[in-house]
């Protein structure tokens, strides 16, 4: 085996695998290092498997809804195992992809814990000794993990991670999730869904506070239909544990009240691992466990490069991988632009679901921006009424100057797929009149963007 590469990336998740693929198509001699599992966490443990429960979900939540589409379900129940066994099997299918496609690009997979001891220089530890490389490009791809703070650690038992809630020992039955992010809100809707009793507690002023204030405040009013209880501007101070419950100490305005749950779900962020590479030494700057890097995450080392979760928000698993391949670009001598994080499109996949781009309404205005904003409700759609999925919103932000399309904002079915459309729309630099002008088809869910858009210029047709 060739001990010298032209890149060497630390970490094979959706960052690291993109970028050793794309630096070997450019022609690079290419190896990378994986401690556990190829795909990484999304993969693995985050997106891919918790969207195969989330289906299982919807569908058993259709299935109680036979009744309005004219069908007859009895009985209706499900196997958790079952559930579970699914989830698993489809993400080792797709670690199994990743290995085959790192294998077709011809790059050198190492299986073990890396260090960088010195510029240019990795060091692996593997089951069968240590490897010395060396390479002149090093890419940090090492991701991040959950946050836990002092007194409300993980065991497992009671308490647990979303590693834990993945593959769950029980079906909880009255549950309390910390934490009202992505990772916190689909948890909750999974188990919400499935009989669960849910009570989410968040630190904000508002549920999923990354999102346009109208869209979170839409969302909660769904999730409360549901029977979920949302507990906002509230803190847990203290899990007491006991014997197959916990007592949870929850400061609400200043005042704390106990509650009993039987399990806790924290989802109260994430932590860089950056612990164990050697990177304080190497001189590379370290802020809130993050790798501090420029646009081009680059990390100030020369050769040394971040890209990630590992290098700072937004933590999404397709801004990760845009940034392998914009990295991987640049060490092949190409000129490619940097990532831009205002046009990358955050998705929650709870029940409504929720996607957005760009900046949000008091973004734009805190910006200095005169801005038109476009809604338009899933009600209008007649896609949206055949599906039965009325309960929804379509929001847009536009420059009143110019017309450039500033943001857009999505509650309600299938918007993770829809948001894709805005986000080519920004891609693009398009006006409000391209938008308009545009044919979107009949009937689809697509034609709310349509209408969110002639809104914003007082035009909507159907509304």
């Amino acid at each position: 085996m060739s001990k010298s590469f032209d890149m060497i990336v630390i970490g094979a998740g959706p960052g690291g695998y993109v970028a050793a693929i794309r630096g070997a198509q450019l022609g690079l001699n290419v190896a990378i290092v994986e401690r556990e599992h190829l795909g990484g966490i999304c993969l693995n443990w985050g997106c891919i498997p918790t969207k195969a429960m989330l289906r299982t979900s919807e569908v058993f939540h259709l299935m109680h809804r036979a009744k309005e589409f004219g069908l007859t379900a009895d009985g209706i129940g499900y196997d958790l195992d079952a559930v579970v066994k699914r989830s698993r099997g489809i993400a080792r299918q797709l670690n199994s992809g990743v290995g085959h496609l790192l294998k077709k690009n011809k790059v050198t997979v190492l299986m073990g814990e890396a260090t960088i001891p010195a510029k240019g220089k990795v060091q692996v530890r593997t089951d069968k000794g240590t490897e010395d490389l060396t390479a002149n490009n090093i890419v940090i791809a090492t991701g991040a993990r959950a946050r836990e703070l002092p007194g409300l650690e993980a065991d497992g038992d009671l308490v647990w991670t979303y590693k834990h809630a993945l593959v769950p020992k029980r079906m909880p039955k009255k549950l309390l999730v910390i934490g009202s992010g992505a990772i916190g809100i689909e948890f909750a809707s999974f188990y919400n869904t499935l009989g669960a009793e849910t009570t989410v507690v968040e630190v904000m002023d508002r549920i999923l506070p990354v999102e346009d204030a109208e869209i979170s405040g839409f969302a909660k009013k769904q999730f409360e239909k549901q029977g979920m209880r949302i507990r906002e501007q509230a803190m847990v101070k203290q899990l007491d544990r006991g014997k197959g419950k916990v007592t949870a100490h929850i400061e609400t305005g200043g005042k704390v009240a106990k509650e009993e749950f039987d399990t806790v779900i924290s989802a109260v962020g994430i932590v860089g691992n950056t612990e164990g590479l050697g990177l304080d030494a190497l001189g590379v700057k370290i802020d809130r466990s993050h790798v501090v890097t420029d646009p081009m995450c680059r990390t100030g080392v020369e050769g040394v490069y971040a890209i990630g979760d590992i290098a700072g928000a937004p933590w999404l698993a397709h801004k990760a991988s845009h940034e392998g391949v914009m990295v991987a670009e640049l060490i092949a001598g190409g000129h490619p632009h940097a990532v831009e994080p205002d046009s990358i499109a955050g998705c929650t996949y709870c029940q409504p679901q929720i996607a957005s781009v760009g900046l949000t309404e008091a973004q734009a205005k805190e910006q200095g921006y005169d801005i038109k904003v476009g809604r338009f409700p899933f009600i209008g759609n007649g896609k949206a009424i055949a599906l039965g999925e009325s309960e929804g919103l379509v929001k847009t932000v536009f420059d009143a100057k110019t017309g450039a399309l500033l943001g857009a904002h999505m509650v309600g079915a299938e918007v993770t797929e829809l948001i894709q459309g805005y986000v080519v729309g920004r891609q693009l630099e398009t006006t409000e009149q391209d938008l308009m002008q545009a044919v979107f088809p009949h009937p689809t869910l697509s034609e709310m963007m349509h209408e969110a858009v002639l809104d914003a210029w007082g035009r909507a047709i159907h509304y």
